[in-house]
C-alpha cells in the first residue's frame, strides 16, 4: 500500500464522527417526561426486579398480560411507592420502538407521564417458543409520603361514637328525670 493512500485512509477513519453514546431507557423516559412538563426518572433496582419478573412471566407463558403473575399492587408493593404504573408490550425488538408505541397509546402515555413519578424499571425477556419479546416498565413515585399500615388508615378514619342515650328512671310530660 502506498503511504499517501495509507495517510488518506487513516485520514477517513479518524474524521469519521464517534457515534454519540445511546441514551439509556431511562432518559429517554426522561427527555419524553421534561418535553410534557413532568420530571425526570431514574433506574431503581427493585422496579427492575419487577419489571423482569413480569416480562419473564409473559414470555414464559407467551401471553401478554398485566395479571400473569398475580395483581399489580400485590407485585409493585415491595417498590415502597405512594403510587405506581405499568406498561407493557410485545414484539418490538428495541426499547426506542417499545416506547414509541407506548407514547403513541392514550393509556401507556398517561403512565408514562405518572405526575410525581421518579423512578423507573424496565426489562425485556425473549419467549423461548415463539422468539417475541415481552417487555414490562413500572414506574412509580411519591417515595415521600409516609404510608400508614391499615390499623392507623382505621383509626384516622373511625368516626366517633355517638353518646349512648341515658335510661329514663321517671318521665314526665316528654321529659327525663
Amino acid at each position: 500500500m502506498k503511504p499517501s493512500l495509507f495517510l488518506c485512509l487513516v485520514l477517513a477513519i479518524c474524521s469519521c464522527p464517534v457515534p454519540a453514546h445511546a441514551e439509556s431507557p431511562a432518559d429517554m423516559i426522561s427527555s419524553y417526561r421534561v418535553r410534557n412538563g413532568e420530571g425526570r426518572v431514574v433506574m431503581d433496582s427493585t422496579l427492575t426486579r419487577i419489571a423482569h419478573e413480569q416480562a419473564a412471566a409473559m414470555a414464559a407463558k407467551d401471553r401478554l398480560d398485566h395479571d400473569v403473575l398475580g395483581g399489580f399492587n400485590s407485585r409493585v408493593n415491595s417498590a415502597g411507592a405512594g403510587r405506581a404504573a405499568e406498561n407493557i408490550a410485545y414484539g418490538y425488538d428495541s426499547f426506542p420502538k417499545t416506547l414509541n408505541q407506548w407514547i403513541d397509546s392514550s393509556g401507556h402515555r398517561k403512565n408514562l407521564l405518572l405526575r410525581g413519578a421518579s423512578r423507573v424499571g424496565i426489562a425485556s425477556v425473549k419467549s423461548a417458543t415463539t422468539g417475541r419479546t415481552y417487555w414490562a416498565m413500572e414506574i412509580a413515585g411519591d417515595y415521600e409520603r409516609p404510608k400508614l399500615n391499615r390499623a392507623a388508615k382505621q383509626v384516622a378514619v373511625a368516626k366517633p361514637k355517638p353518646r349512648a342515650k341515658e335510661a329514663c328512671r321517671l318521665k314526665i310530660l316528654s321529659i327525663c328525670l
